[in-house]
């Protein structure tokens, strides 16, 4: 284990005082690394900025689900909001009260949801099926939250914009009639209303206007515990990037929720549902120069690793700050930069950069949401281990795999 009491403001070659060079020395590459202090920072700038409210913060755990980083969620205040049974359960063992996390399927068996009610976590249905195979079965003995499609399109890749008329997320706001009927006839306790539009936004008028939506929907229910505003919220990948202003957004909110409470007739919980905007800043993707390739096109920086331990800018068409920090003070040059994967795995075209050679330890910035979440072990390729820094000492939170581990669960038929 690396220690390092020194704490400096992070640059692109430390963590807490914590050179990124050594850090490979020490785990390899490529090797994800997490600053925690930039996660507990970026939740008091959140929940700093609303006043007079109920706010309730629940962490999206896809973005990041390494077990530690929960356990670390968990202990300086964050609630969990989940997707999946798996990711329930792995949240109950870091901790958490299964009360504490806000369960949102998608089109998952009905069985997965009466199993998460058998453990008691807060459900949030988003079909009208669902509703009504709820309703017939628990009636009114189950607490439920239904997620809302405001018709609203939203933030930034169409792929991770939930809000839309054509989204399958969500039941639509033209549909609701149907939903008072079932809540109506069953009588369904009715605890929240939920509504996520998309992901990186920065348009808080945007935000406010989803907000009137739910004010709406939720006058139709008289015994609301809360309200779930999802999140989305944009943060910078490059210089000049547009960001969510939180204080902003903090300060309109906090009037319009009050407003809205006060002629509900009581003051509710205000809940939004942060990923990437807690952790994408902590990450950091560090890998190893292969190759230097030079074509008639261009100059390729070849990497060992691909869009197998980071598929955003491939599926996204994401930036991602791309730096050499084995030659922080060297030349400009221009790079294209390149995975080891028998794919398409670009992550930068004619980017500038220092001048790079083989061997140069080159970090990929901004990389903590979706980024190890979203890995796979496509060409049999092993992932990389993940290190937290957690107050100046880093913290080894998940072993690199081995072809051991890609194997154990495959039965080896002899013919």
């Amino acid at each position: 284990m690396i220690t390092n009491t020194l704490q400096v403001q992070n640059n692109d070659t430390e963590i807490q005082g914590i050179q990124l060079t050594e850090l490979v020395k020490e785990y390899g590459s490529p090797l994800y690394v997490y600053d925690a202090e930039s996660i507990e920072s970026q939740y008091k700038k959140l929940i700093g900025a609303f006043h007079n409210t109920n706010i309730r913060i629940k962490y999206a755990t896809k973005a990041l689900s390494n077990i530690s980083v929960l356990k670390y969620m968990k202990k300086i205040g964050i609630g969990l909001d989940v997707v999946s049974i798996e990711e329930l359960k792995i949240g109950i063992k870091a901790g958490y009260d299964a009360k504490e996390i806000m369960y949102t399927p998608s089109c998952v068996d009905f069985q997965e949801i009466e199993e998460v009610i058998a453990l008691g976590a807060t459900l949030n249905i988003d079909s009208i099926p669902f509703v009504e195979k709820f309703g017939k079965t628990y009636g009114g003995t189950i607490p439920l939250c239904i997620r809302i499609n405001p018709h609203v399109e939203a933030g930034g890749n169409h792929k991770i914009k939930t809000g839309h008329i054509e989204s399958k997320f969500g039941i639509s706001i033209d549909q609701l009639d149907q939903v008072y009927d079932l809540v109506n006839k069953f009588g369904i306790d009715m605890a929240g209303i939920h509504v996520h539009t998309g992901s990186d936004f920065g348009d808080i008028d945007v935000f406010l206007k989803v907000a009137e939506v739910m004010y709406g929907v939720a006058m139709n229910f008289k015994n609301l515990k809360f309200l779930d505003f999802g999140s989305g919220f944009k943060v910078s990948y490059k210089q000049g990037d547009k960001e969510t202003n939180i204080e902003e957004l903090g300060s309109k909110m906090s009037v319009s929720f009050a407003n809205f409470c006060q002629k509900y007739g009581k003051k509710l919980d205000l809940w939004f549902e942060p990923g990437k905007y807690l952790v994408s800043k902590s990450g950091y993707l560090l890998a190893t120069a292969t190759v230097i390739k030079q074509t008639p096109a261009t100059t390729f920086i070849g990497l060992n690793t691909g869009l197998n331990h980071l598929i955003r800018p491939m599926m996204y068409e994401s930036y991602h700050e791309i730096v050499n920090i084995s030659n922080p003070d060297g030349e400009k040059k221009k790079y294209s930069v390149v995975g080891y994967i028998c794919e398409t795995d670009t992550f930068a075209w004619e980017r500038e950069m220092n001048e790079t050679k083989e061997g140069d330890i080159i970090v990929f910035k901004n990389a903590g949401a979706y980024g190890f979440s979203m890995s796979s072990n496509y060409n049999s390729r092993i992932r990389p281990a993940e290190v937290l820094v957690h107050k100046g000492k880093a913290i080894l939170i998940r072993k690199r795999e081995t072809l051991d581990d890609i194997l154990k669960n495959q039965i080896e038929v002899n013919f």
